[in-house]
Parts: structure tokens; C-alpha cells; sequence
């Protein structure tokens, strides 16, 4: 039996590393609860200026934009000039937890939205986070911060919600780790063992200094571990932003959390909708997704069984091995025992953590520490990805790419890339400093990520990314540009997140089509497409990749996450029409938007709000020098078979698309023709796909939103007419 509560300490220089902060500048506030959701009123803080100020909410940016990803978005375009790169001082990260986060009576309401200039993209980011944060900012009286500038040497910013001071100081000696960061400073800044759970810490890590990819992470305190536990702002590198503005960390001290403390206008509303989907989670999840006891991990061996797991830099979609990193051993790993949440009232419960992991690589070799996950992504990222099947492997790289502050799944593929480059003679010993890429090496990924870290060898230049090393190494001549291009899986700048789209068109829009770049919670609509063919016609698929990105895009305007939705449904689903679509669930979040802020909304009306953010940040792309056809490019394994190898893995497959699709006759083509003919096939379909996606979404064929469509949904600004003209 693990005693959960036994880890190594880190608090034994806390006096000391008080002592020696320094103040830089501080402000004040009036503490207070949000109204209908809303505060009215934003924090902004300038380190290079030294400036806190409050900034008005005003009812056209709540009509417009809503909250969460659309307050971000906001504010950055005011922030930034199309110029701005991600490390110039205008440059902002602003968190955002929407109207909705924060709610207690609902499932899934505790996220925070974040939203930077990306160091992958060069273009918006958002990612979104669980951990009290954005909650706890919240209700001390804020809808947003924004941080903008650059401090002079490594600072914490620390609001205090129970006395309405805010305080920037000069942080000399604490770790910038986040397992360090945030247990210590949850400590210092509590003013008992109580009020640790009023406390929240958002940190990097040294990794995050030096690599691209670098993420956030949010705390809550855990009062049955005793630790703060952590979730992810994992994607675009706002990490990165985070560690060049030299912050170190920032803590919010909020009041103690109650029921009540979004204020909705009609809470009796907010309560009964919450008690019909906590009922359903308790009677269907052990039948459905076994959230509660396996949490995301348990999609590793679904996956695997459709094909759908990424192997080898997603070369293959499955692998006899998956037994050994399945949701079981992962359930058997997971120490709590009972459902683990990262917001309160949250039953899902989807938060696993591995408690008394012994850390066996690196500065922390020896320590007993507590590893939250892994979710789904990671353990394919590191695991199945990189052809490791080792558990063990596994909770040493999410430990690691959490307390460094990096990315697990751009980590993952940017390390599955290198591997293959290893297997195809495109690296060796020589160009990688001894480092053996073979598949499966668990002690040579975990050296790239410590050599990452350090700002050090091949593990630096991993850290720049897919898109980078692809640029390099075709500059260095090493290897064919084209296959390079082809086996490099980013697009946009930022790397794949971990589903095998081969065989299904509609995923392949699903990352490809975004605005920010591959990533799954915008779209994921495999099963739909793939496993049951609910979406045949391009229109179907058109309209998928309309409907669902703005379904989903709506969660970051309002603070919700995305699993209460589709990954737990009523029994009866399954009879209704339109059953992707979750139709009680629907009507659940246009009820409880209208219980809190009081602003009735139907169905469509939820679609709208998103279209407006979503056509709002194209044009931010525009703006910025993206959003066009062109940049809407995918790599062409997500479409296909690269190699040989990939298609004679599944060659019945591809040789009955050649005979059902194309009216070709395999037997009588030699490989490399079937592989031509499938490429040609197979891009031609995604061509026509944009087509069809794009004029759903009411943009022009080079994906401009047109004029007209943006007049008709509520957004014709001046601001954005001007942008778009240039592109028409």
C-alpha cells in the first residue's frame, strides 16, 4: 500500500526564500463576488512599466466576445501590432475563466482560457486548464488578467483576494520547477494549513527558458495528498511567453470557496441542471468511459483496437504491446482510489495522480513524487508514439515535461519525429551527440528532455519544434526536404496532438482547417467519420467541421470543459437524432447559461456566439500573417501512407480503396505506383474537402471570411473589414 500523503519535501527553506523576496511594485483593489457571472472588470499589469490597473467590461464586449478564449483574443488584438512577435514585450498572456467557470453545481466548470502570441505559430494560441486559478482570480473580483511587458529578473505577482493587494516581488531563490514552485509558494503565501486551499500558483519550469513548447501550470491544492497538484496549459508554447517575461510565478489567494459565489441569476436552475448530469455520471460511467476511476488513459487501448492509436511517429495505428500501457495498468497505478477532480463539485472526477513515483533520471533522481496523469495524450505522445511501452517511462517524462514546463504533446511528436529520423539514416550518433533515437528507448527521450532543459545538445534543438528541425535539417542536408515535409507532423508550426487520421477525412480537417493549429478540442470527429459513418458526403463532413468547432469553441468562451458533454451520455442517447450531437446536454448548457447570466439563449443562438470568436480570430490570423489556403496545409501522413512500410502494414486496406475508389487494378501496379496513385487520391480528397469546409464556414476559397458572412453574424468591425478587404 502507498502512503499518498509521503513525498519528498521541498519546504525546508521557505523562511529563507521569503526573507529574500524584494517588493517591485504593488497596487490595490476592492475585493468582490461576480454578478451573473460577471465581474465587470479586468486586471491588467505591465512589468516593463510597472503599471496595475483595473479595465472595464463592458456589455458589448460580454455581447461580443463572451469570456474565456473570446476576452483573450480581445485584448491581445488590442495589445499587439501585426508586427508583434512572441517574445516582444507587448506580447501578452491573459487568463480568462468565462461567465461560467467557477460554477460548483455543474461538472466541469472549473477552466481557465489562455490566450498568447505563439513562439510555434507566431499567431493566437489558447489553451485551456483545469486547477483553481482562473476560479479563485474569479472571485477575488476579476474577469481576466493580462500580463504584459517584461520584468528586469524573475519576479512572482501575487493577488490577494481576501485583502485586495496585488504585489510584484523580486523571487531570487525559489525553483522555478513547477512541482517545487507550486507547493512552495501555495506555503508561503497561505496564511494557515486552511487556507492553502485558497490558494492557486500558475509556474513553468527551466525547460520552458529555452524550449519553444513550453506550458503553464495551474495548482489546486490537494488536501488529502498534502501537495499542490497541477493541470496543463500545454499547447503553443505560452510557457515559453510566460518564462521571457521572467515571471516565476503567480498566485492568487481567493476566499474560501462556497456554492453561491457566482452569484447566477437563477441558481435553483444551475443546481437542478447539475443534479440531472451528476446522476447520469454516477449511474453511467463505469459503463461508458470509466472517467472516475482510469481517467483519460482510458482511450489508450479504444484507440488501438480502431487503428487509431499513433505508433512510431503515426506511422501504424496499433500495436500488440498497448497491453502494457492500457487503462488498467493505469487504474492500477492511480493511488487515490476514489473520483479525483481539478475543480470542486466536478463529478467526473477525471484527475488521476501516481503518487510515490521514485524519479530515476535527473536533478530530482531519488525523489518520491506525485505525477498527475498521465491523460490520454501523453501516454500516447510518450508512450505508444515514441514506441515505448513501459509504464514506468511514461510517468518519468510527464513528470519531467510538467515540472520543466514543457509540452507532453508537442514533446512527444517532436520526439517520435527524431526517432524516425534515426530509423531512415536521417540522424546518427554523430549529429546527435551520442544520443541512440532507436524506438522504444525511454532512457534517450528522457535525455533530450534533461538536455532541454539545460539548453543543451541535440535536446535543444528538439525543443524548437517539428517545424524547425525540418527547416534545419533540410539546411544541413540531412535527408530528402520532401520526406521531411511528409513525416513531420505540425502544421501551422505547432506539432499533432495524438490520433491517427489516415482514414478519416473529416480528422484531417479537423486539424489541419483549425485557426490555431492540430489540435483535437477543436474537432474530433474520427469516430463519427471513421467507425460510424455518420458523415459520408463532403457536406456531411463540411458540416461537422462547422458544427463542432464552434460547439467546442463555445466551452473556452464560457469556462467548461469538454468531457461532461460527449464522454458521459444518457442511456437513451443513442435514440435521439442527432446522437453526436448529445442533444440533453445541449439543452443543459443553453439553460445554465441563461441561469447564470440571465441572457436566454437557444441553440443556435450558442452556435453564433462562437461564430463570432472563431471568425474573429481568422481575422486576427489574417492580421498576423496567416489564415490563408496555404497555411491550412497538412503533412501528408496525416492523409496517408508515407513509406513503403505504412502501406504494406495495411495493405488489404489500400489495395481495396484502389479497386472501390479509384477503379484500379493493385494487382497490376508495382508498390511504388499504388502509394502514388493512394497520394494522389488522398490529397485530391482533401483539397476537396477545404473546398466544401470553407464554404460552410462562409469564407471565400483562399479562406478569407467574407464580408457579408461576417455582417450577417454580428461582426462586421470596422476593425476586422479593413483586414479582410486586403485578402479579397
Amino acid at each position: 500500500m502507498i502512503d499518498y500523503t509521503k513525498r519528498t519535501s521541498y519546504l525546508g527553506d521557505l523562511e529563507k526564500q521569503r526573507s529574500a523576496h524584494k517588493l517591485v511594485f504593488e497596487g490595490s483593489f476592492n475585493p468582490g463576488l461576480p454578478e451573473r457571472g460577471y465581474n465587470n472588470r479586468t486586471l491588467y499589469i505591465n512589468l516593463s512599466t510597472r503599471t496595475i490597473k483595473e479595465k472595464p467590461v463592458t456589455e458589448q464586449m460580454k455581447e461580443i466576445f463572451i469570456g474565456g478564449r473570446g476576452f483573450g483574443l480581445w485584448y491581445l488584438w488590442n495589445a499587439v501590432k501585426p508586427t508583434t512577435k512572441w517574445n516582444d514585450p507587448e506580447n501578452e498572456i491573459i487568463i480568462s475563466p468565462g461567465p461560467l467557470g467557477g460554477n460548483t453545481q455543474y461538472p466541469g466548470s472549473g477552466k481557465s482560457l489562455v490566450v498568447s502570441l505563439s513562439p510555434l505559430t507566431d499567431i493566437p494560441i489558447d489553451s485551456n486548464v483545469g486547477g483553481h486559478f482562473g476560479p479563485l482570480m474569479k472571485f477575488s473580483g476579476f474577469d481576466a488578467l493580462e500580463i504584459q511587458g517584461k520584468a528586469e529578473s524573475d519576479v512572482v505577482i501575487f493577488i490577494d483576494g481576501q485583502k485586495g493587494i496585488i504585489r510584484v516581488e523580486e523571487a531570487p531563490l525559489e525553483s522555478v520547477d513547477s512541482h517545487i514552485a507550486a507547493d512552495i509558494f501555495t506555503h508561503m503565501y497561505a496564511a494557515d494549513e486552511f487556507d492553502r486551499r485558497n490558494i492557486s500558483v500558475i509556474a513553468s519550469g527551466k525547460g520552458a527558458d529555452h524550449a519553444l513548447m513550453g506550458c503553464l501550470n495551474f495548482s489546486w491544492y490537494d488536501i488529502r495528498r498534502g501537495v499542490a497538484r497541477l493541470k496543463q496549459a500545454g499547447r503553443g508554447g505560452i510557457g515559453t511567453v510566460f518564462r521571457d517575461k521572467k515571471v516565476k510565478a503567480v498566485v492568487v489567494r481567493g476566499p474560501t470557496v462556497k456554492g453561491d459565489m457566482n452569484r447566477p441569476a437563477d441558481i435553483d436552475r444551475v443546481r437542478n441542471t447539475g443534479i440531472r448530469l451528476h446522476r447520469e455520471i454516477h449511474d453511467n460511467d463505469d459503463k461508458q468511459c470509466h472517467m472516475r476511476t482510469q481517467g483519460t488513459a482510458h482511450l489508450v487501448e479504444v484507440m488501438s483496437d480502431y487503428d487509431l492509436l499513433p505508433v512510431c511517429n503515426f506511422q501504424y495505428g496499433s500495436h500488440e504491446d498497448v497491453k502494457n500501457i492500457a487503462s488498467y495498468t493505469w487504474g492500477e497505478r492511480f493511488t487515490q482510489g476514489i473520483p479525483d477532480g481539478c475543480w470542486l463539485g466536478c463529478s467526473m472526477g477525471c484527475s488521476k495522480g501516481a503518487d510515490g513515483h521514485i524519479v530515476k533520471t535527473g536533478p530530482y533522481k531519488g525523489h518520491s513524487v506525485t505525477v498527475d496523469g498521465p491523460e490520454y495524450e501523453t501516454a500516447a505522445g510518450l508512450g505508444s508514439n515514441c514506441g515505448i511501452f513501459d509504464r514506468d517511462w511514461i510517468l518519468e517524462g510527464n513528470f519531467y515535461c510538467d515540472t520543466y514546463g514543457i509540452d507532453t504533446i508537442s514533446f512527444g511528436t517532436s520526439c517520435s519525429f527524431v526517432m524516425e529520423c534515426w530509423q531512415r539514416g536521417i540522424l546518427n550518433a554523430e549529429r546527435t551527440g551520442g544520443i541512440e533515437l532507436t524506438w522504444g528507448n525511454g532512457a534517450a527521450q528522457m535525455e533530450l528532455l534533461h538536455q532541454m532543459a539545460r539548453n543543451e545538445g541535440f535536446g535543444a534543438i528538439v525543443g524548437q519544434g517539428v517545424a524547425r528541425m525540418k527547416k534545419l535539417f533540410a539546411e544541413k542536408g540531412w535527408g530528402d526536404p520532401k520526406l521531411l515535409a511528409d513525416i513531420g507532423m505540425e502544421a501551422k508550426g505547432l506539432e499533432y496532438s495524438q490520433y491517427l487520421s489516415k482514414e478519416s477525412l473529416a480528422q484531417q480537417g479537423g486539424y489541419a482547417l483549425t485557426n490555431k493549429g492540430p489540435q483535437h478540442d477543436e474537432a474530433w470527429l474520427i469516430f463519427m467519420d471513421m467507425v460510424n459513418n455518420q458523415i459520408p458526403t463532403f457536406e456531411d463532413k463540411a458540416y461537422a467541421l462547422f458544427y463542432y468547432p464552434m460547439f467546442r469553441t463555445w466551452f473556452g468562451l464560457c469556462g467548461l470543459c469538454k468531457l461532461p458533454w460527449n464522454d458521459i451520455v444518457p442511456a437513451d442517447n443513442y435514440k435521439t437524432e442527432t446522437p453526436a450531437k448529445v442533444p440533453e446536454h445541449v439543452q443543459n448548457y443553453v439553460d445554465i447559461f441563461g441561469a447564470v447570466t440571465g441572457k436566454i439563449i437557444d441553440k443556435d443562438e450558442l452556435i453564433r456566439q462562437s461564430e463570432r470568436v472563431y471568425n474573429f480570430q481568422r481575422v486576427f490570423n489574417l492580421r498576423m500573417g496567416s489564415g490563408l489556403r496555404k497555411h491550412d496545409k497538412a503533412p501528408y501522413r496525416s492523409l496517408g501512407p508515407v513509406t513503403a512500410e505504412e502501406y504494406l502494414s495495411r495493405q488489404e486496406r489500400y489495395d481495396k480503396q484502389l479497386r472501390e475508389l479509384q477503379g484500379l487494378d493493385p494487382e497490376a501496379m508495382s508498390l511504388d505506383e499504388k502509394i502514388a496513385a493512394t497520394r494522389a487520391w488522398r490529397e485530391k480528397q482533401f483539397e476537396l474537402l477545404t473546398d466544401a469546409v470553407y464554404k460552410r464556414r462562409g469564407w471565400t476559397n483562399d479562406g478569407v471570411p467574407k464580408p457579408e458572412h461576417l455582417k450577417e453574424i454580428g461582426m462586421d468591425l470596422p476593425m476586422l473589414q479593413e483586414v479582410v478587404e486586403k485578402h479579397l
